[in-house]
């Protein structure tokens, strides 16, 4: 229950979040499964949340083990489908729990689902794709035999990792059958075959956005609700993203920590906002209004800055 309705407040979020994403072949996020998703990893988590509140049906995602380490992290994130995967720098104690998540992923591809998984295994601050790990090759190696399995290639590039307002391009490739993979008797000889492969095909589906891209809009009707919505979020924001540099300083989460954070504030700051006015009895309507015009000048304020 929480997925969907997460998914809807994360596509509202990110139309303020970004000032433009442009998605290539967009009638492929209602592909059916089975589906393994494989893509790049610039961004860290933001990453996945785009994807998965883009795609049509649910996602369910392998994500870096040593975020399920609290209780309540570990609780939040099952139920947001992420699956944990362990890397050697996580503990060598841990790598053994990956046969779970690998199993895992191959039940959900044998009932019709999909799964994403970010070949790379890393995220680095870059649109250079980095060697690729094993994890995909032996999900898909080991769901060869099921029916209709496909395999889809995704690139991710965006105009900045750090800027509020962004510009991201996602290429969808065309889905490749996972029969056209693993040639070979060896298992090692066809996951370097499907690396190879699926390196191509990520590669020629990044294209690094402009800053000066095109939006399709006159900025000049923009800015008197642009600057007014800078003006009314310019606290807010401004708190929110120092502290968030400051906890993330030296890691490659700030851009999905903040959204993450305004997600979660930002609804709670309208509310007070809304309590408040109310109880110094301002009336309803005029409540209505300002709480109505908060997003939409916000959104304006992106998109006249850009």
């Amino acid at each position: 229950m929480l997925y969907p309705l997460i998914k809807i407040a994360v596509r509202l979020a990110l139309t303020i979040f970004c000032r433009k994403i442009k998605i290539t072949n967009r009638q492929l996020l209602k592909t059916p499964g089975p589906l393994l998703i494989t893509a790049n990893h610039p961004n860290s988590f933001l990453d996945a949340t785009i994807i998965g509140a883009l795609f049509e049906r649910p996602v369910h995602y392998l994500a870096r083990g040593d975020a399920f380490n609290k209780p309540w992290h570990r609780l939040l994130l099952r139920m947001l489908n992420m699956i944990p995967v362990y890397r050697l720098s996580e503990g060598k104690e841990n790598l053994s729990l990956n046969e779970g998540a690998f199993k895992r992923s191959k039940e959900i591809l044998a009932a019709n689902g999909i799964v994403l998984i970010f070949i790379e295994g890393i995220c680095v601050h870059t649109h250079e794709l980095q060697p690729f790990k094993k994890g995909a090759g032996r999900i898909a190696l080991d769901s060869k035999e099921k029916s209709g399995l496909q395999i889809l290639p995704l690139g991710m590039a965006y105009n900045s990792f750090d800027r509020f307002g962004k510009t991201i391009n996602i290429h969808i490739g065309e889905p490749l059958p996972v029969g056209l993979f693993f040639p070979f008797e060896e298992e090692a000889k066809n996951i370097r075959e499907f690396n190879m492969v699926l390196h191509n095909e990520i590669e020629k589906n990044i294209y690094i956005p402009s800053d000066d891209a095109i939006l399709g809009i006159n900025k000049t009707l923009l800015w008197l609700p642009g600057i007014t919505g800078y003006a009314l979020h310019l606290l807010l924001y401004s708190a929110v993203r120092k502290l968030i540099k400051k906890k993330t300083i030296g890691t490659v989460f700030f851009d999905s920590v903040l959204f993450g954070a305004l997600l979660l504030l930002y609804p709670l700051y309208l509310l007070l906002m809304g309590l408040l006015l109310w109880l110094i009895q301002i009336p309803i309507i005029l409540i209505s209004i300002i709480l109505i015009i908060h997003p939409l000048t916000a959104w304006c304020a992106v998109r006249w800055k850009a």
